[in-house]
Parts: structure tokens; C-alpha cells; sequence
């Protein structure tokens, strides 16, 4: 019988961060991601690899080559999962999905939070205009997964994974150095090819 897990990603900045709803009959992300994830999954390195293409064509040689292993698609260390704690999340945008848009843009530092579950850790990034919120599962030797959704602007609830495939949010979540992590979000429904979110202890 299906059950339903609840796994929350509860902040206080000024009030809770949105709960992201996972109904799912194990802890095992294969039994929960929907197929369209799977697929981005799969391909994760080819978007990885187009992104960064487009960014050095549009002019951003420099600023990919600045960021050393942040931005190297085989930089996964392994180690065990990121863990629980405030972190520092910084996200780059990698390639367009459309003329007009930016090949590349890297934001300033937002605020995110990671915390235990039951057998899995919730996941929220608690600032900025979209912010990902779900839940992140054990994976292999060198990643987790994280599936959640995305919550826009003042939104104060987040959507129940799955319903929605524009807000659904697939990610391999990679040590790669000291006290540094990564989210990679291979294919996102909006603006890039790839997102790229660093992960630094805030304190």
C-alpha cells in the first residue's frame, strides 16, 4: 500500500520555508522520480557538457575557467552524504533553452538548509526568486539525488512533486572538495541547460 511521506524543509527566517510532498511507498528515489526525471537524470552529463558549450561561445571562457571544479562535469569526490546544516548556495546558469536569453549567469549567494528525515535529508533554498524545495536520497558511490519542486516568488506553499512537470526538480548532489558540494539540475524547465547550485557551510 502506498503511504505518504511528508518531508519538510522548515526554516525560521521569518516564518517556515514551504513543505515539499512526496508520496511515495520507499525511501528508494527510483520508486519516486517520474520518467521525464529519470531521463534527465540520465543525461546529465550531455546537458552538463552543452551548457558549458554554449557559455564559452557566448564569451564566458574566463569566467567557466574561474570556477575551476565547480564547473567540471566529472569533479564528483564521493564520501558520503552533504551534511545536515545552513549552507551557502550559489547558483550558475549554464546555456539558453531560447534566443534571447543569457548563456550564462552566475548569482550571488542565497541562503539554503539541509536536515535529516526519516532515512532520507530535506533540502530547501530559502532565498530568491525560485527556490527548490524537496528531498534528498541516498544515491551511489559518488552522488545523491534530490526530487522536489519549485517555489516562485512569494509562494508560500510548495507544489506535490509530480503534478506538475514545469516545477518538478531532478539533481545529483556531488562533494567535490573540502566542505564543498554542488547541485547539478540537468534540464530545468526554465532558462538554462543546465543549473549548477554550490553548497558551502554558512558558518
Amino acid at each position: 500500500m502506498t503511504r505518504s511521506l511528508a518531508v519538510a524543509a522548515c526554516i525560521a527566517l521569518a516564518a517556515c520555508a514551504p513543505k515539499a510532498i512526496i508520496s511515495t511507498p520507499s525511501a528508494d528515489w527510483r520508486a519516486v522520480a517520474t520518467s521525464a526525471d529519470r531521463e534527465k537524470l540520465r543525461n546529465w552529463r550531455d546537458a552538463f557538457v552543452d551548457g558549458l558549450a554554449e557559455a564559452r561561445a557566448a564569451g564566458h571562457d574566463r569566467e567557466i575557467a574561474a570556477e575551476g571544479v565547480l564547473l567540471d562535469p566529472d569533479a564528483a569526490l564521493g564520501g558520503g552524504p552533504i551534511p545536515n546544516g545552513e549552507y551557502r548556495c550559489r547558483v550558475t546558469k549554464l546555456g539558453s533553452q531560447s534566443a534571447g536569453l543569457l548563456a550564462y549567469i552566475a548569482y550571488p549567494a542565497f541562503s539554503c538548509r539541509i536536515g535529516a528525515g526519516q532515512g532520507v535529508q530535506s533540502f530547501a533554498k530559502l532565498t530568491g526568486s525560485q527556490r527548490p524545495v524537496g528531498v534528498i536520497y541516498p544515491g551511489d558511490a559518488l552522488r545523491q539525488v534530490f526530487l522536489g519542486t519549485l517555489v516562485l516568488g512569494d509562494e508560500q506553499r510548495a507544489m506535490q512533486y509530480g503534478t506538475d512537470p514545469d516545477r518538478d526538480v531532478a539533481a545529483f548532489v556531488e562533494r567535490i572538495g573540502p566542505n564543498r558540494w554542488r547541485m547539478v539540475i540537468p534540464s530545468p524547465a526554465f532558462e538554462s541547460r543546465t543549473d549548477v547550485i554550490e553548497l558551502v557551510p554558512a558558518n
